[in-house]
């Protein structure tokens, strides 16, 4: 008998055991962060639950003009240029383990195109505004003192605010003025900050933390009145409240006081370099989008006041 070419199809596979799976493999194999692998596994199930509305449950049926619709989809239902290309990442990384450990033959969304977004230079704060937002209110009850030493240390620090609500209680080192600070990927690194800041955190240890804490105890710096570390939406919330208290006309998010520390360190004169090894950026040119937010405003200042502007 003729000996048949076709080749051994993969057996088929449920997709969210394949996509649990995927983070498995990303926390154990590729030990990326808790917040990662929490991004990475949204995109997926997003994807996922697209796929089952057009009754697509197995692997073997995902094809590369299904995809493609995916995105159409999502952009028609104004998800950013910048979300898509986050999910197309995410959904490479994941058929690419899918072909490692033999459950897929070929990558479908190998002729697939990044989604194009334009060069959108991030919100920040003038310094006048972070003065607004920095000033704490006559009344000092223990969650204003935690909060403001919270936005301190956030503008004086630029760290990620997930970095922020799960600062271990001894990583904070006021008489030397830095923090121990543990980014993506694990990396640890010591950023400095100033004695207004120092002051708050200090405040905040003395007379709030012991209040919220009520002879509990927490491996965290910063802590609700319930004894636990905060979540990142938490303090969104927060800042965002703050912010109309005080004044502020601009969306703040935690992303917003990361941006301005940036601008205005590199306003003032900082290197590049510096600034990079403060935020945790892997690769400068991360960073550099901040020079280039600086020299749009002296661009605007200069049309705006030069006699021939």
């Amino acid at each position: 008998m003729p000996t048949s070419t076709q080749q051994p199809q993969p057996p088929r596979q449920d997709l969210n055991k394949t996509v649990e799976l995927f983070l498995q493999y990303l926390t154990v194999q590729r030990r990326l962060s808790p917040n990662t692998v929490s991004s990475y596994g949204s995109d997926l199930r997003f994807f996922i639950a697209y796929l089952h509305k057009k009754r697509i449950k197995t692997l073997e049926k995902i094809t590369t003009r299904q995809i493609r619709a995916f995105f159409v989809d999502s952009h028609e239902r104004d998800i950013s240029s910048r979300s898509n290309r986050r999910r197309l990442a995410a959904l490479r990384g994941f058929f690419e383990f899918l072909i490692q450990q033999g459950l897929l033959a070929k990558n479908p969304t190998s002729d697939i195109d990044a989604p194009k977004f334009g060069s959108s230079l991030p919100d920040v704060l003038s310094v006048a505004e972070v003065e607004q937002l920095l000033t704490i209110p006559a009344q000092k009850t223990p969650l204003i003192q935690r909060n403001y030493a919270m936005l301190h240390l956030l503008y004086a620090t630029g760290m990620r605010v997930s970095e922020l609500v799960n600062l271990p209680l001894n990583s904070c080192s006021i008489s030397s003025g830095h923090v121990r600070v543990l980014g993506k990927g694990n990396k640890e690194r010591m950023i400095p900050f100033n004695q207004t800041a120092g002051g708050k955190i200090q405040e905040y240890l003395d007379r709030s933390r012991p209040s919220l804490l009520k002879n509990r105890p927490s491996p965290h710096l910063f802590v609700t009145n319930r004894g636990k570390a905060m979540t990142r939406n938490r303090f969104w919330q927060i800042m965002r409240e703050l912010a109309i208290q005080g004044g502020i006309s601009k969306k703040v998010s935690p992303h917003t006081l990361r941006h301005s520390f940036a601008t205005h360190l590199l306003a003032g004169g900082a290197d590049l370099r510096s600034v990079q090894l403060m935020l945790g950026h892997s690769d400068i040119s991360t960073t550099q989008i901040y020079t280039h937010l600086d020299n749009s405003r002296l661009k605007e200042v200069h049309q705006r006041f030069h006699p021939r502007g």
